[in-house]
């Protein structure tokens, strides 16, 4: 379901005050808009929020943040070109070249050295390298430079020829930025439902100063007529201290229920970030119709399958079961001894001069070395703790996973519960809101005939008042806990059309 056909039905919430007052459509005159009003209905709440609440921007940057590490893991496989060069000059005395006496000897030397290598997924290695020295030494007439190529293949055999193994980190890197794609989607939902919250709460507000300015207005007219009465003399002068009190205890809600309103505008402004620098002091103007939605819920078990397939939480945990298998498999592959098979093949250039050592470099002469290398600690204390870790840690995530599957199936069948009490709850708070209403009819009656007191119409205008207020805050429960349904089963960015990451479900071998 778009925002758009969402706010369509949701936005027709009533919040009813009196039999015969519902809540208009609040609005501003288009034709005087006010700089100083924002007016914002369901689906520009959220809307200003997805593209403005700071927070939601912190978590944005997560994704591409942790989709670095894989780069840096694949760098493991990267070709890497090294090269040095280095001058030096020896001035030292040796043995005489006709065999007696001592002779003093300078050598000046240039060396040069050029590596490429690189790894590769199935545990080899290959190097492929060039060096030259130039030598002049004060004993010889002539210069003397040497030239080699060579290339140097190693395979591993035990370990480190395991692929997956080889790979594990940057599969486990993958998985880490799924699973912030996850968190990201978690926290939209959170943010989506606080939304919509908020302006439920807020609405809530207006409501509340609305009944409670009625009823002020109401307690201050029957002040007026019991001090009219006292005064012709067909009451005593002790009624008027309880309409007095009256008046005074609906000041004070009244006080109590502005706060609250300002408190609420706060929220609701924080969490829309309307603009980039936000006006604390701007009015909010809500927009929306005054009917309740007409929504049916499927059964539970309906919603607990969503729930078990859609949730980011258990989608994480399952992504974390997944890099766990990972690395088992790679502290695996550090229990096998190291045996790797070698292989070096060169040719080597000598002259007097580089050019002629680069054209000797040609000639059938050539090297060859092969070998085996190997190495294993005795106790292998290090790879076995590892190994053991990553075991017991996989099982870990198994049990962890279980336990929130149970937590989720509880959640959901809460939430649903709780649905289905706040909208019978409506129509509770509705009938006894017009029990009321006649009660203080009757009661109101009673007291034109001097049939009743001061007291007791204050009394029934206090239950009135209260029936009001609970029947206001039916409807907004209920709204706020289908929002918290769809939220708790995972769906709730799906029903309001909302894109974001983590929308597909993780599925995998042996995973709940």
């Amino acid at each position: 379901m778009s925002i758009k056909n969402y706010v369509s039905m949701l936005c027709g919430a009533v919040l009813l005050v009196e039999s015969c007052c519902v809540i208009p459509c609040l609005s501003a005159d288009p034709n005087t808009p006010d700089p100083n009003t924002l007016t914002v209905d369901i689906e520009r709440a959220i809307l200003l929020a997805m593209e403005n609440n700071r927070a939601l921007f912190v978590m944005k940057l997560n994704p591409e943040i942790i989709e670095t590490f894989e780069a840096q893991q694949r760098a493991v496989f990267d070709t890497t070109l090294a090269g040095e060069v280095s001058s030096s000059r020896a001035v030292q005395d040796r043995l005489a070249r006709a065999g007696s006496g001592i002779e003093n000897q300078i050598v000046d030397s240039v060396n040069g050295a050029l590596l490429l290598s690189k790894l590769f997924p199935t545990g080899t290695s290959v190097q492929l390298g060039a060096t030259s020295r130039y030598t002049d030494s004060s004993l010889y007439g002539d210069t003397f430079v040497s030239n080699r190529v060579g290339l140097t293949v190693t395979q591993a055999l035990l370990r480190g020829m395991s692929v997956k193994a080889n790979t594990a980190r940057i599969e486990q890197a993958k998985i880490d930025a799924l699973i912030t794609e996850y968190e990201l989607r978690a926290f939209t939902e959170l943010l989506v439902e606080e939304v919509e919250t908020r302006f439920w709460n807020y609405a809530l507000s207006q409501k509340q100063i609305e009944i409670y300015t009625n009823s002020l207005a109401l307690a201050e007219q029957q002040m007026a007529e019991t001090q009219e009465r006292i005064t012709v003399g067909t009451l005593g002068e002790t009624e008027l201290a309880a309409a007095k009190a009256e008046v005074a205890l609906r000041r004070e809600n009244l006080i109590n229920a502005r706060s609250d309103l300002a408190q609420e505008r706060l929220n609701l402004l924080r969490v829309m970030n309307p603009s980039d620098s936000v006006d604390w002091d701007c009015n909010v103007v809500l927009e929306y119709q005054a009917t309740l939605p007409d929504v049916t819920l499927t059964d539970v078990e309906q919603h607990v399958a969503v729930a078990l397939r859609l949730r980011p939480d258990l989608n994480q945990a399952r992504l974390l079961i997944q890099s766990g298998e990972l690395e088992v498999v790679r502290t695996r592959n550090g229990l096998l001894p190291r045996l790797d098979v070698f292989i070096d093949y060169g040719k080597s250039g000598y002259a007097n001069v580089f050019g002629r050592a680069v054209s000797d470099l040609g000639r059938g002469s050539y090297d060859v070395t092969t070998g085996l290398a190997f190495e294993y600690p005795p106790s292998n204390r290090s790879a076995r703790a590892q190994y053991h870790r990553a075991a017991v840690s996989r099982q870990q995530l198994r049990l962890a996973l279980e336990n929130l599957i149970q937590l989720a199936q509880v959640d959901v069948r809460s939430a649903y519960i709780e649905v289905n009490r706040t909208r019978q709850q409506i129509a509770a708070t509705t009938a006894t809101r017009e029990s009321q209403e006649e009660n203080l009819r009757a009661e109101t009656e009673k007291f034109k005939v001097g049939r009743s007191t001061s007291l007791l119409v204050a009394q029934v205008q206090r239950d009135l008042v209260a029936s009001q207020i609970a029947e206001t805050e039916a409807v907004a429960n209920y709204l706020k806990a289908l929002v918290a349904l769809y939220r708790l089963e995972g769906s709730l960015l799906h029903r309001r059309g909302i894109a974001a990451p983590g929308a597909e479900p993780v599925t995998g071998p042996g995973l709940p």
